[in-house]
């Protein structure tokens, strides 16, 4: 008898050929469980959960001079985000309004409320110079590198063999 290729269920779908812990986010799984957690108050009790602050996706960069942040914010106006660098800390916040809507809403899988990121850079950084942009949903932010903590190129001095061959 051949060989055959598990096949895990994952809502509705097949998923063929991914060896179970493989290519999988347990963060996102239990952000699901979450959600889904949720969606049983809220049709058992009828009413909502508690607001939870949420932590948005983002992908942290290092290169010779600076930290990078981009963090995903799809619908958040500039002025909904409080960005904060406080030694080597940074810390986004703000909030996602629900929309104002007419009927009755069956279904809802987007983010609403109060989310915040922190994050602890690993060095040395130039807060007074920290710049932050928003470019189709992505808030960018760059935290240069303190002088003291940017590498730089050591010198190695030469010793003379006549003094190791000495004794």
């Amino acid at each position: 008898m051949g060989m055959t290729t598990p096949v895990r269920r994952h809502r509705g779908g097949a998923m063929q050929g991914s060896p179970v812990g493989w290519a999988r986010n347990p963060l996102t799984e239990f952000d699901q469980l979450l959600s889904e957690m949720s969606g049983l108050i809220e049709s058992t009790v009828g009413g909502t959960a508690p607001a939870v602050a949420w932590t948005p996706l983002a992908d942290v960069t290092e290169s010779d001079d600076a930290f990078h942040v981009e963090i995903e914010l799809p619908g958040v106006k500039s002025k909904d985000i409080n960005v904060e660098a406080n030694g080597q800390e940074l810390v986004v916040t703000g909030e996602i309004k629900e929309k104002e809507r007419k009927g009755v809403l069956r279904r809802s899988t987007r983010r609403t409320g109060s989310f915040e990121y922190r994050l602890r850079l690993p060095g040395e950084v130039d807060t007074e110079k920290t710049n932050a942009q928003m470019s189709d949903g992505v808030l960018t932010i760059t935290v240069p590198k303190a002088e003291v903590a940017k590498p730089r190129h050591i010198e190695i001095s030469e010793t003379s063999e006549s003094t190791e061959n000495k004794g």
